[in-house]
């Protein structure tokens, strides 16, 4: 059974093509010539998610996993814009979904008909390619161009696309077989600059004595692991990384904020690199990019195959290219320079680490207490999803077992998708899928739950502070009389939700029990679990003041 529409015949045809295997549906009428197609069509996997935000994100997280694109379907009218925070997540973060939306004829937008919106170009500002297909059998060729330039594009240059499709009523009629189209071949001419001048980059290199790679958002990769490594034993050259950049070493300063925090003016300047090299996603540490902003380098190279970021306002050169494809051609060509800068701030650094253990030893249950218990419990070989805000913050002060991959959806900050990503990624992730979140991203993101695809071994580590732990930690909102609509605290709790979705619940609210509880948290269950550990809302925020004060 297929739909009769040639134009959702289009569609799914131009899909199949572009290897696009995966379609999250969201329910709806104006959509049915499109269910009925992928649902039946036995190439596509096909998966229902009610919520339109909530199945936007999780299909971002199977991409995130699968490294191409996925396809979300939904029906006209305002359910298209609960697509819009994904959308821009994958925008900013590099990662390929395809937007398929129905819509009205343009006969019947604005004149009161039901379920009707202005759809065209709805995401302008945030897509990389927007389809505006017209339902009209003499112009095949103009849609099957517009199909295919977008799917080329998402593909290519790894982002959002967004493809809406009119059709009039009946919606519901079908065939028994799918036409026969004349598509132009799915062939994708790769990204970046094959004509990069390798000697100018090394010439200055070469050269100088202090030199800083920082690396943002990455995904887990072998190759540019040993590639980066390469550096470890040159010292001119001091490797920065985040947590999630998925890079590791001995040599590799992985927490930045306990380097940099308390560092004076001529420290500052000491740091200070003559080259900085930069690629990957954003940068996390807010203190990294005030001492590089104000300490800006002579050289910044940021290296990316889309766009460059010019993130600390000193730019001087965009490589347009896959890292992993620089660093092979740049690497050869390299000298060690003789310098004290990678021992001396590596040497600063195993001090500030010796001063954070001192001071995790003997401090009392708190949000940084669970983080170092719950850091520790992660199983190897796992997945570790990290929701944003004051968590994402937590995670940046440790160091994680290099075997354990870590995801966070950075692009936008956000903490309005977390749930359903790392839902979405533990679909389709072989390995064990652990998510910690805050309260306000879990509850703020609950209907990632209302979701039958939830892996048994699927976990959530949540922290229950009672309210938005970070507007304590930053600096301004507690200056204000007005803190209780920066925090907005509360008293909920998961275990309700945990009875109606089908999760087991645990829950720990001290340094004792809440090891009791993780020793067997992630063995393997019949259902999903959910481990809620509340902290004292009044003492998080002055511990970890605390702790970057005794750190000094």
């Amino acid at each position: 059974m297929y739909p009769k529409k040639e134009l959702a015949q289009l569609v799914i045809a131009a899909c199949d093509q572009f290897n696009i295997d995966t379609v999250v549906i969201s329910p709806g009428s104006r959509s049915a010539p499109l269910t009925i197609g992928f649902s039946n069509h036995k190439d596509f996997k096909t998966i229902s998610i009610v919520d339109e935000r909530c199945a936007a994100f999780f299909a971002l997280g199977i991409a995130q996993q699968i490294k191409k694109p996925v396809a979300v379907l939904c029906t006209s009218g305002s359910a298209l814009l609960n697509y819009y925070p994904a959308i821009a997540e994958a925008f900013y973060s590099n990662i390929p979904l395809v937007i398929i939306s129905a819509d009205r004829p343009k006969h019947l937008i604005d004149i009161g008909d039901g379920q009707t919106i202005r759809q065209e170009n709805v995401f302008e500002n945030h897509i990389l390619f927007s389809a505006n297909l017209i339902e009209n059998p003499k112009l095949k060729t103009q849609n099957i161009y517009l199909i295919v330039e977008a799917l080329k594009t998402s593909v290519s240059e790894q982002g959002p696309v967004h493809i809406n499709v009119p059709f009039d009523e009946p919606l519901y009629e079908t065939v028994d077989v799918l036409e026969k189209f004349h598509l132009p071949p799915a062939s994708i001419s790769p990204l970046g600059n094959s004509n990069i001048d390798y000697s100018f980059f090394t010439d200055i290199w070469n050269k100088a004595k202090k030199k800083i790679i920082l690396v943002g958002v990455s995904y887990p990769d072998e190759q540019i692991n040993q590639l980066i490594n390469f550096y470890v034993n040159d010292t001119s050259v001091l490797i920065l990384t985040e947590t999630t950049s998925n890079l590791s070493h001995k040599n590799i300063v992985d927490s930045i904020d306990q380097l940099i925090f308390s560092l004076n003016e001529d420290q500052f300047k000491d740091l200070k690199p003559d080259i900085l090299i930069t690629f990957g996603g954003m940068i996390i540490s807010k203190r990294v990019k005030q001492f590089l902003r104000n300490h800006q380098p002579k050289h910044h190279w940021n290296i990316d195959q889309n766009k460059a970021t010019n993130t600390f306002f000193c730019l001087t050169e965009f490589i347009k290219q896959k890292p992993i494809d620089f660093f092979r051609s740049f690497n050869p060509n390299t000298k060690k320079i003789e310098s004290n800068y990678q021992q001396k701030w590596l040497t600063f650094r195993d001090h500030k680490r010796i001063k954070h253990q001192e001071y995790l030893n003997n401090i009392e249950h708190s949000d940084f207490k669970v983080f170092e218990q719950v850091i520790d419990s992660i199983p190897e070989n796992s997945q570790l999803q990290i929701s944003n805000s004051s968590i994402i913050r937590y995670a940046q002060l440790f160091s994680i077992n290099k075997r354990i991959a870590v995801y966070c959806n950075r692009g936008t900050s956000g903490i309005d998708g977390s749930t359903s990503t790392a839902i979405g990624a533990a679909f389709e992730s072989k390995k064990q899928t652990i998510f910690i979140s805050g309260d306000l991203s879990f509850f703020y993101d609950s209907n990632a739950l209302w979701n039958k695809h939830i892996p048994v071994d699927f976990r959530i580590i949540l922290i229950n502070n009672s309210g938005g732990g970070i507007f304590k930690i930053i600096p301004g909102p507690s200056t204000t009389n007005a803190i209780k609509y920066f925090e907005t605290p509360h008293c909920l709790t998961a275990r309700h939700l945990c009875e109606m979705y089908g999760f087991e619940y645990q829950v720990a609210s001290s340094t004792e029990n809440l090891n009791s509880s993780l020793k067997g948290f992630y063995e393997i269950s019949e259902k999903p679990k959910i481990l809620e550990i509340f902290t004292p809302s009044a003492k998080n925020d002055l511990i970890l003041k605390e702790y970057f004060n005794y750190i000094k």
